[in-house]
């Protein structure tokens, strides 16, 4: 049997959900802002539910969606918010790693909003040196194309942390990026940055399987987490969207959600967890059968 690695769920639309608020374009940053308590009480659940990497709500903080709404000098306080909220849960549960989740620039799954390679390095770079010395790891999420994935890279390239690349895929065929480029085509990328894992995220369960049979030869440690949505709509694929233009699904309870993930172990992933609309109740579920079936959580 293996030994797995189990990342929490939902970060972002867990904090929104229980903060009461309605959704904004800022997401669970403006939350954050407001109830810090409330990401503080998200990552413990997590913990106490069985996962053994806290994700900072970091994943929206970036000076370009900050800037839309006149926030831009709040970026160094919002990350260090995120990052102790993330370590007070640890402490308080006694365990874990914190990993920093950084997002895409512009907007998730729009590559063709995606700034040049040089102002994608600043940016990303800019998070990585503030926070390195706190993190354990980064965690590059919801990569949409080949020069998503670049652009990010180039920015942890100072770190002596380990990163790790996820992307997201398409819903109806795992094997294209959302770009409609070939998963199989991160070969060159991986080789040239060397990341520490390989990751599918925000996709629907169903089209990851797909993906991991394309990234298992690449030779990383890989594995997956994934979204609850119907799908990405095309509301959400707007301008400045909120997360009230997407569905969540109804048929995927938490032992739903473990069938699949067990088939990434399955398929050789040691890197499970959830990504939105999957919740503590879908992490503690997986936790009980990866155990039952021989596995250790690490």
């Amino acid at each position: 049997m293996s030994e797995i690695t189990l990342l929490d769920g939902s970060i972002g639309q867990e904090i929104v959900k229980r903060s009461g608020s309605r959704a904004t374009p800022l997401w669970s940053t403006a939350v954050m802002m407001e109830q810090p308590e409330v990401v503080r009480a998200v990552h413990l659940e997590y913990f106490n539910a069985g996962a053994t990497i806290a994700t900072a709500n970091t994943y929206a903080v970036h000076v370009d969606r900050l800037a839309r709404v006149g926030l831009e000098e709040q970026h160094k306080t919002l990350l260090d918010t995120a990052m102790a909220e993330a370590l007070a849960a640890r402490a308080a549960h006694g365990s874990g790693r914190i990993a920093v989740a950084l997002g895409p620039l512009g907007a998730s799954y729009r590559p063709d909003l995606a700034p040049p390679l040089e102002e994608a390095r600043a940016a990303f770079a800019t998070i990585v040196a503030a926070l390195s010395p706190l993190a354990d790891l980064f965690i590059i999420e919801t990569v949409s194309s080949l020069h998503d994935a670049r652009g990010a890279l180039m920015g942890c390239a100072e770190t002596d942390k380990p990163v790790w690349l996820s992307v997201t895929v398409d819903d109806d065929d795992g094997t294209k990026l959302r770009s409609g480029e070939s998963v199989s085509d991160l070969a060159q990328i991986l080789q040239e940055f060397a990341p520490a894992a390989l990751l599918v995220n925000c996709s629907r369960p169903e089209a990851i399987s797909a993906a991991l049979d394309l990234i298992a030869p690449l030779g990383l440690p890989f594995g997956a987490y994934a979204n609850g949505f119907t799908r990405i709509s095309e509301g959400f694929l707007k301008d400045a969207p909120t997360v009230d233009a997407l569905e969540q699904r109804q048929d995927l309870g938490p032992e739903a959600y473990a069938k699949f993930a067990l088939h990434w172990v399955a398929q050789g992933a040691t890197i499970v967890g959830g990504c939105c609309e999957v919740g503590p109740g879908h992490i503690k579920e997986l936790a009980t059968q990866l155990k039952a079936a021989g596995h250790t959580i690490v």
